[in-house]
């Protein structure tokens, strides 16, 4: 007599991988990633620190974007482990939250950091001559602080809820379903928002831009380039994460098993591109402030490259424009436009 079958429910998501061969491969980019990211990352800190002294030159917001890079690119080889164990997220409950939330930490103070530099933009080149509030913000070290401090209480719940859980999973309560909820509005949230910003402060400045006389479009040039250079960071490395995301969560939602493997690898796949965040970041910096870009030329290109580069300006232009003035006594005054910050 043959035993009767019983349908067993769907599971919590057990953090299993589905293909292996992909994590593997997946581990291979991101042992890549820290190879890379580790020593950028600590030459550029070290610029910031012993050559730049950023807090003396207003650029303590590239520092903290340099801070959450390294954290970053610190978590990665505990990912990579994981992949290589078959497991898509740590075993370890409390390991596998405290990744999360450094994950989730890092990339919204990166996110954060490299929104306010553009609206500092913004504002120095749209509404020049206006009182410019993050330009106060950008000087404060204390702001900065605060900062961080308010950003921890937007993660915390990926520190209370199950590590591979999410909606659309089997025997959900309501509290769980809220605290999931409540993970993934801020998880589009701060990629969705920002870009939407992004996109508006870039269109504003290129209008601008074209607007302006000859004799000004050098310091509005690097303000388009620096602004689309966070957009293309954003665009390369956050938002076809949150489509996939958004995708595996539909996928959940309707129960597709079949697809779900194949949407979980493709997302796990998204999340790791995105983690070329903190290899990106250094060509905003450049972009962002042409004294760190003296600096860390100066010190780790070599010779042969070091006049090119420091000539170079990224296509921004370098030529000096003199515009001519004329003082209370009649005199002409030849005064210089540069793009240097």
């Amino acid at each position: 007599m043959s035993q009767p079958s019983f349908t067993t429910p769907m599971p919590l998501d057990n953090c299993t991988t589905p293909n292996q061969e992909v994590y593997t491969a997946l581990a291979s980019v991101m042992i890549g990633q820290f190879a890379l990211g580790l020593p950028l990352n600590l030459s550029v800190l070290y610029i910031f620190i012993f050559r730049y002294k950023f807090w003396k030159n207003k650029s303590i917001f590239l520092f903290n974007i340099v801070v959450a890079d390294f954290l970053l690119v610190a978590c990665l080889p505990v990912q990579a482990h994981h992949y290589l164990q078959g497991y898509r997220r740590s075993t370890n409950q409390a390991e596998c939250k405290i990744m999360q939330f450094m994950l989730f930490l890092n990339r919204g103070a990166s996110i954060f950091f490299l929104i306010t530099l553009s609206l500092d933009r913004y504002f120095n080149v749209v509404h020049l001559g206006k009182r410019n509030c993050v330009k106060f913000m950008k000087k404060s070290p204390q702001i900065s602080v605060v900062i961080w401090l308010l950003l921890l209480p937007l993660f915390i719940p990926t520190m209370v809820i199950d590590c591979c859980n999410s909606h659309g999973r089997y025997n959900e309560t309501f509290n769980s379903n809220l605290k999931d909820t409540f993970r993934e509005i801020v998880f589009f949230t701060e990629i969705i928002v920002p870009f939407l910003i992004l996109v508006f402060c870039t269109v504003r400045i290129v209008h601008r831009l074209k607007r302006k006389t000859v004799g000004d479009k050098t310091k509005l040039r690097r303000a388009v380039f620096v602004v689309m250079s966070v957009v293309f960071v954003f665009s390369f490395c956050f938002l076809p994460c949150a489509i996939a995301r958004a995708a595996l969560l539909v996928v959940r939602i309707n129960n597709e098993l079949k697809t779900e493997d194949v949407v979980v690898q493709v997302y796990d796949s998204l999340v790791v591109l995105s983690y070329f965040d903190c290899l990106l970041d250094p060509v905003v910096y450049c972009f962002c402030n042409t004294g760190f870009k003296k600096a860390y030329i100066s010190k780790f290109c070599p010779p042969f490259l070091k006049e090119k580069l420091l000539n170079a300006d990224f296509g921004m232009g370098t030529t000096t424009v003199t515009t001519t003035t004329t003082n209370s006594a009649g005199r002409i005054i030849s005064t210089p436009l540069t793009g240097s910050k």
